[in-house]
């Protein structure tokens, strides 16, 4: 058995019991108290009361040049509260915890809120309409329904979303402390920076952390319907795989033999040994001349060491010609025959 921290990174071998957090009493009292901050702070901007003035004061008092040696860093660490890379790093998480524990659950969660937030927010976003600090046309103003979409803060919110999932996520209560003050943190970071810059109002910061945890909050009233659909996602996984498994109906052997396709050496070694063991049936002399001519060439072309075979070819109009092996001029009825031997020549230069 292994003991390493390593083990940890293997997946297990069932699917843990997961117990998803229930609407508790504590929970429904929190998630209204965030919902009566959340109108309120909307009410008061709405009617530029006390908190628009201090936003005008935070904004004049331009962060950003009081402290410009944080600049660099800050526009860095805003990044943190960006949807796109946000959801990615967290997704890469959740996806190995749901490889590990055989389920949806963790990244079914993620989609949920982050469908949630992009629905509430961006429809509170565009239905106030409030501009930026860096677009107001008037001190003092609320800068309402001017066609702007900041308010409330979706950097804010978002960070407020995407880290306290990991927290939602936990399995034991040390790790989601732990993870809840990890969120918080980097969640109140993101909107201070966001006003450090000046891309936002301190009430749109205040409206993020609220329309953020709202979000969290909300959840376990949807984790029925994740249930749902994860069941759902492996019932067709489960179906897919079996129409894989499924086996073809096998084909009717047919009457009689069935060829065999052997490879070329081998088909021609078995039709060669078939002709040496099958007697071969009397042929006629011109086909045993022409067998003869043709064995003779190819083994001649082959070893070079065998004789040509040839035919005598008769022609009418000169007398018949000796084989082409022999160099000696055919023979004169009228001559004798010349003696095989033949005397010796004197050598020249002797």
């Amino acid at each position: 058995m292994r003991t390493d921290i390593f083990a940890r990174l293997d997946r297990e071998p069932e699917p843990p019991k997961i117990v998803a957090p229930r609407m508790s009493r504590h929970r429904i009292a929190l998630f209204g108290g965030t919902l009566a901050f959340y109108l309120a702070i909307v009410f008061a901007v709405l009617v530029t009361s006390w908190l628009v003035a201090l936003d005008w004061k935070v904004m004049l008092f331009r962060p950003y040049q009081q402290w410009p040696e944080l600049h660099a860093f800050l526009d860095y660490y805003v990044v943190l509260g960006q949807r796109g890379p946000t959801a990615v790093m967290v997704a890469c998480w959740l996806g190995w915890r749901s490889w590990r524990q055989h389920t949806l659950r963790p990244l079914l969660v993620l989609g949920t809120a982050l469908l949630l937030l992009n629905v509430t927010v961006g429809a509170v976003k565009l239905g106030l309409g409030r501009l930026g600090p860096h677009y107001a046309t008037q001190i003092g103003s609320a800068e309402m329904f001017a066609g702007g979409d900041i308010f409330p803060s979706g950097h804010t919110a978002n960070a407020v979303v995407t880290w306290g999932i990991l927290a939602y996520l936990a399995t034991t209560p040390r790790a989601r402390r732990y993870l809840s003050a990890l969120s918080a943190t980097v969640s109140l970071g993101v909107g201070l920076t966001t006003v450090y810059i000046g891309t936002h109002w301190l009430s749109d910061v205040l409206l993020g952390w609220a329309a953020g945890l709202l979000i969290l909050l909300a959840l376990p009233w949807f984790e029925p319907l994740i249930a749902r659909t994860e069941s759902w996602i492996f019932d067709l996984r489960e179906q897919w795989r079996a129409r894989r498994r499924a086996v073809r109906p096998a084909v009717a052997p047919q009457d009689g033999p069935q060829p065999v396709l052997l490879p070329q050496s081998i088909a021609g070694e078995g039709a060669a040994f078939t002709g040496a063991a099958t007697p071969a049936a009397p042929a006629t002399p011109a086909a045993q001349v022409a067998t003869g001519v043709a064995t003779a060439t190819a083994t001649g072309t082959t070893t070079g060491a065998r004789a040509r075979a040839h035919t005598p070819t008769v022609c009418p109009e000169r007398p018949p010609v000796a084989p082409a092996g022999s160099r000696r001029p055919p023979q004169h009825p009228d001559h004798g025959s010349r003696s095989t031997a033949s005397p010796a020549r004197p050598m020249s230069g002797g």
